[in-house]
């Protein structure tokens, strides 16, 4: 006959007592160990976009659409081919007709055919980069706009985001609503809609009213 002691008793569970069986407990992290994160489980790399400060410097440019700069570039082909024709000229035989409408044509005109070409060639590059300098330019302390206006004068408007009370945007672009009650049309620009989403973003940043109009 087997005795049964009171150890035994209190290590072995009695009958129908619904006790669950010990479990070999896990076992636990130290103080000083740190849990593994999410992205090192999942294996990604969590990333994080960073919201617009209104202090950081930035500054945006955008340029003039493609209809704006045309003419410049077509009179800027022009004086390119007058160019060459002249050149073409003054090297070529005496005997075509090129060289005799243009070479001997010089000595009876009060401008000859080199100075009248170079001339075309500088005004053409000056009013090509005049036309890739007019547009919208975006910083973090404001916004200005570059036109050109008539004989090629060049017109610059600046205005700090102080000024700037709201932002009012639709389908032909971007007006400005400024402190004393003003509106300023912003030009058109070759990416209009990224235009928008910037001054937008900005102008949210810095607790601007925005109205979009449909």
């Amino acid at each position: 006959m087997h005795l049964v002691t009171t150890d035994d008793q209190a290590k072995s569970p009695t009958p129908g007592s619904g006790a669950p069986d010990r479990a070999e407990l896990p076992e636990l992290l130290d103080a000083d160990d740190e849990r593994p994160s999410i992205t090192e489980v999942n294996g990604t790399v969590a990333r994080f976009d960073m919201s617009f400060a209104p202090d950081k410097p930035m500054r945006e440019v955008f340029i003039a659409p493609f209809k704006a700069r045309a003419p410049s570039l077509v009179y800027l082909a022009f004086a390119l081919v007058v160019a060459a024709v002249v050149v073409t000229a003054y090297n070529g035989s005496s005997n075509t007709r090129l060289w005799v409408w243009i070479v001997e044509g010089d000595r009876g005109r009060p401008i000859g055919a080199q100075p009248l070409s170079i001339l075309l060639t500088v005004s053409a590059l000056g009013t090509a980069i005049r036309s890739w300098m007019r547009g919208v330019v975006v910083t973090s302390e404001g916004i200005q706009t570059r036109e050109v206006l008539l004989l090629g004068l060049p017109r610059i408007k600046s205005w700090a985001w102080a000024q700037v009370d709201r932002l009012i945007v639709d389908d032909r672009g971007v007006m400005l609503e400024l402190w004393d009650g003003r509106y300023e049309r912003l030009p058109e620009v070759a990416e209009p809609a990224r235009l928008s989403s910037l001054l937008e973003q900005v102008a949210l940043a810095r607790g601007k009213q925005v109205t979009r109009l449909r």
